[in-house]
């Protein structure tokens, strides 16, 4: 019974980190509300796009005095701000942000207008959206379902290592394996599809998804070194746990790959609005 509580204990832990992580990560859209004209306006504004097609921005909004344009220039660029006025179509101000090459980056603002005021939906910062290749489901869907195992079984053990006659030893060892084929077979798979490497963190890059999870298989190599005759290394796999359990609340693709424009600019393949 005890061991049945802290499964489903894990399973919670797992769940709300799984969530905070995707609500708090730099691919989530943007949504709020501002008032125009009387009248607040919701908006939801995207931060993560399939390259080859560009990306839509709709506005709902009925009311007929109000309009709208989009500025937009790549990522970490000296480049001038393009603009581009807002379709009204029914209910809706539409326009489109041209797409990029994987892991190309624009920086973007919607700014609607009405007879007496003008306004930013997001102020002064603008927007950034990242646009990344398509992933096939039978790559991604696994990824993200073993690495969601990989954090249930990392807190199920470090919960279990928190008992004085617990042995984490198994746990850990599932954990492990988990942690590889989801982080180090799976993941580069994803990685290469989106974004065209299989790999971005040290020693190749500074891409922080791929280094998180470098840390924690580090972390669990340790409690597996440390257990290795046998003993439950308690301490050790609760270290582990911890130290994957605090790492996989860092959101996810944050400091994740980007494209170098200053490269595709050297070679004479510079960028067109």
């Amino acid at each position: 019974m005890k061991k049945t509580i802290l499964w489903i204990l894990a399973f919670i832990i797992t769940l709300g980190t799984a969530v905070y992580q995707r609500m708090t990560g730099p691919t989530y859209p943007i949504r709020g509300t501002v008032e125009l004209n009387g009248r607040n306006i919701s908006y939801e504004l995207p931060r993560s796009y399939e390259t080859g097609k560009d990306c839509p921005v709709i506005i709902e909004t009925a009311d007929p005095e109000i309009a709208g344009y989009l500025i937009y220039k790549r990522f970490n660029t000296a480049d001038h701000w393009t603009t581009i006025l807002m379709e009204k179509k029914n209910d809706q101000l539409t326009a489109e942000i041209p797409t990029q090459p994987p892991a190309g980056k624009l920086e973007y603002k919607i700014i609607l207008s009405s007879p007496t005021e003008e306004k930013s939906l997001t102020g002064d910062e603008p927007v950034v959206i990242r646009f990344k290749g398509h992933v096939p489901l039978g790559i991604l869907i696994p990824h993200v379902i073993v690495m969601f195992l990989a954090m249930l079984f990392g807190i199920r053990a470090g919960l279990e290592a928190l008992r004085k006659e617990g042995n984490p030893r198994l746990l850990a060892i599932i954990t492990t394996g988990l942690l590889i084929a989801g982080g180090f077979i799976l993941g580069p798979l994803v990685q290469k599809y989106a974004f065209g490497t299989l790999w971005a963190g040290f020693p190749l890059g500074t891409d922080l998804t791929d280094n998180k999870t470098l840390i924690a298989l580090i972390g669990w190599i340790a409690a597996l070194i440390a257990g290795r005759r046998g003993q439950p290394a308690r301490k050790w796999v609760l270290a582990a746990s911890l130290i994957q359990f605090i790492i996989f609340l860092i959101p996810h693709s944050l400091l994740g790959s980007e494209l170098d424009y200053s490269k595709i600019d050297s070679m004479n393949r510079g960028f067109k609005p």
